[in-house]
């Protein structure tokens, strides 16, 4: 080959390197709209258009979110095809900012957080009186969970037909718990009223009623309802979360039932949130102070406190030592 000078035309350019800069300018969706999360299912979500059960639409999460998870209750901006026509697919494009938020671990040695439903008002823990047998201890981590996360906790009751309501609900008389009853005998008058106009969420072990409850709530609900095994536990018939509406307004979210309930993210000092009558006691608490008292907690401020005052330290000492228990039942 001849020498030969070179010139421009040798240079070898890449072809597609730097003949588009790349532009970090994302659109602003000022045509999108909001709508509440009710289903998740496998990478799809179903949205209610301004909180209408009437219109709800099918959306995916748009590329622009990445990984940012996306639970029933949460309220989202959606563009694209918003018609609800089967086949058709919207983009949710924005997840507000929650104001509640209620959350677990698996147990209590696992610090990843599971959102279980974003921005409920108040959390129905559903517990049967008698098969199963009734159990504390769901009942103060879930109330624990409530109070961390802002929503206000009922305690509903069902069963009724089985044990009395009295011994069970005796034990939480010092928290200022709405306790309600509804067992299949009994009218819904009390409940109903409660839930009016709120987003509830339930929550409850396997087998306690709590579908037969929606099913009552919501009579289109259709939520399938099981039997109780021979060992004392139910069987699963809630496999997703869902948000149903109520014909006085509101919702009620239907969720799996749970044999577990880690408290991993949880500190003391999240629990006495809760105790609004104790947060100036436990301001000359000690830092680090567990509030538990002797001898975890020799000098915590809370054991100067007597009267009326004493019986809620004992509440929030019960549920505190609940934080500190086992998270499976």
């Amino acid at each position: 080959m001849s020498p030969r000078e070179y010139d421009e035309s040798d240079v070898r350019v890449r072809p597609g390197r730097g003949s588009r800069p790349r532009t970090k300018t994302r659109p602003d969706h000022a045509d999108a709209q909001a709508a509440m999360v009710v289903t998740v299912d496998r990478g799809r979500w179903g949205c209610a258009l301004g909180r209408d059960p009437d219109r709800v639409v099918t959306a995916m999460r748009a590329r622009e979110l990445g990984r940012t998870p996306i639970v029933v209750g949460d309220d989202v901006d959606i563009v694209g095809d918003v018609s609800g026509k089967p086949d058709t697919l919207a983009r949710i494009v924005r997840r507000s900012k929650r104001r509640t938020v209620l959350r677990r671990t698996a147990d209590d040695t696992d610090p990843a957080e599971r959102v279980i439903v974003a921005n409920a008002d108040q959390l129905l823990m559903v517990v049967a009186l008698a098969d199963p047998p009734p159990r504390t201890g769901l009942v103060e981590r879930a109330l624990i969970a409530a109070y961390a996360g802002g929503l206000q906790p009922i305690l509903c009751l069902t069963k009724t037909d089985l044990a009395p309501p009295e011994p069970f609900a005796a034990q939480f008389a010092d928290l200022d718990l709405t306790i309600c009853t509804a067992g299949r005998e009994d009218a819904l008058d009390v409940v109903s009223p409660l839930l009016a106009d709120k987003v509830t969420v339930l929550l409850g072990h396997s087998g306690v009623g709590k579908s037969t409850l929606v099913n009552r709530l919501v009579p289109k609900a259709d939520r399938a309802t099981g039997e109780v095994t021979d060992i004392g536990r139910g069987r699963h018939t809630s496999t997703q979360s869902v948000a149903l509406p109520l014909s006085l307004g509101g919702w009620v979210v239907d969720t799996p039932g749970i044999r577990s309930f880690g408290l991993a993210h949880i500190e003391p000092d999240d629990v006495m949130l809760a105790f609004s009558d104790l947060s100036d006691a436990i301001m000359d608490c000690p830092r680090g102070c567990g509030h538990m008292g002797p001898p975890a907690d020799p000098e915590c401020a809370l054991d100067a406190l007597s009267g009326a005052a004493a019986g809620r330290v004992a509440a929030a000492r019960r549920l505190l030592a609940a934080l500190h228990e086992t998270a499976a039942y």
